[in-house]
């Protein structure tokens, strides 16, 4: 089981304070956050894909390459990498150049955002978004594995003879994790090719994270790439910890109440209650990320988010640290105890490279 932190990268005002950040506090506070991830042992970094304010990273191969070169461990990925308004050739490449950098501790997850002007910006039409997902990621998955690619498709300019440069660090793409909070057309994807599903499972009710996740696992296993439960699923989360459940609940009030995807709408209580956002104490945590396994069975990466809304930085680093030595330590264990033999961790460039040789060796006998 990996367990890791993401960010979207928001620039947003201490509501307790009235003071923003500048970009440039907000850039190296994310850097920050990555390397404190490391250090108390995390196994996953994830930015988010953003070209709008409040956002400031519209360029996560560039962040995600300044915090490999001062990582040895942590996997480094996104939390969004806009498949609908990326070209798939620049996708192909800019992570096959960041999985040589990393020594191959990449991976990404493709999804098509929840910006909509985004499209416009980028020649696109956000009435598209679902083929363009699907078209770009077919092209996007051959590049990595052919290569010489001959293409033509309805939204890019087609290729002859073309090869993605560098190629994917010993032959191995990253791993991909399509990423979606409503779309039954991506869980369907990710199951074609045998990929990983995430699904954010913040915003949403414990039964609509089951149907969407589901619905992977038995497409997974239509498609033959193994039994449902052995599927490839990671969630997404909220924590806001204190020793005691009554000065988490305190303390986090106030940014819950003005961030701009919570405020205006239910209360802090009405939103612990309807979906996975936990704010406690570090048991209350455990015990309901524990509780997530009863709704999606075994999986593999869950990802936290720990420095929405405002938090300042000093706040964010000491919740990783209650998280670091007194949450994940529970949960690895207490996932490890349930989960079944048959079923996977989630891959990695190691895993998937030992796989691949082991395959050769096989067809050679």
């Amino acid at each position: 089981m990996q367990f890791g932190i993401f960010t979207v990268g928001d620039v947003t005002t201490d509501p307790t304070t009235g003071r923003t950040p500048s970009e440039a506090e907000r850039i190296k506070a994310m850097v920050r956050i990555a390397l404190k991830a490391e250090e108390i042992g995390l196994d996953v970094f994830a930015t988010g894909e953003h070209h709008n304010p409040p956002f400031v990273p519209s360029s996560p191969t560039t962040m995600l390459g300044y915090v490999a070169a001062r990582t040895e461990r942590l996997i480094l990925s996104t939390a969004t990498t806009l498949i609908t308004t990326n070209d798939p050739v620049k996708i192909a490449e800019d992570f096959a150049m960041l999985q040589h950098l990393a020594d191959g501790r990449v991976d990404l997850m493709m999804g098509r955002g929840n910006t909509a002007p985004v499209y416009p910006w980028f020649g696109q039409d956000i009435r598209l978004g679902i083929p363009l997902a699907i078209e770009n990621y077919h092209l996007l998955h051959r590049l990595w594995r052919e290569d010489v690619v001959d293409w033509e498709g309805r939204f890019r300019t087609p290729l002859q003879g073309f090869t993605s440069t560098p190629r994917p660090l010993d032959g191995i793409p990253p791993f991909v994790w399509h990423g979606s909070i409503r779309s039954p057309e991506i869980a369907e994807q990710a199951a074609y090719y045998g990929d990983g599903f995430f699904h954010n499972n913040i915003f949403w009710p414990k039964e609509h994270t089951k149907r969407m996740v589901d619905l992977y696992r038995q497409r997974f296993e239509h498609y033959g790439h193994g039994s449902a439960d052995q599927a490839i699923v990671g969630l997404g989360g909220q924590v806001f910890m204190r020793k005691n459940s009554q000065d988490a609940v305190r303390e986090f009030r106030p940014y819950f109440d003005h961030a701009p995807v919570y405020g205006g709408g239910p209360s802090l209580e009405e939103f612990s209650e309807q979906t996975p956002l936990t704010v406690g104490s570090p048991q209350q945590v455990i015990d309901r990320t524990l509780g997530f396994r009863e709704y999606v069975g075994d999986y593999q990466r869950q990802l936290f988010l720990m420095d929405h809304a405002g938090l300042p930085l000093k706040t964010v680093l000491e919740q990783l640290d209650i998280l670091g030595e007194e949450v994940v330590p529970v949960l690895r264990e207490e996932f490890r105890k349930l989960r079944p033999a048959h079923v996977p961790e989630a891959p990695t460039h190691a895993s998937l490279k030992a796989a691949a040789e082991a395959a050769r060796s096989e067809a050679v006998r």
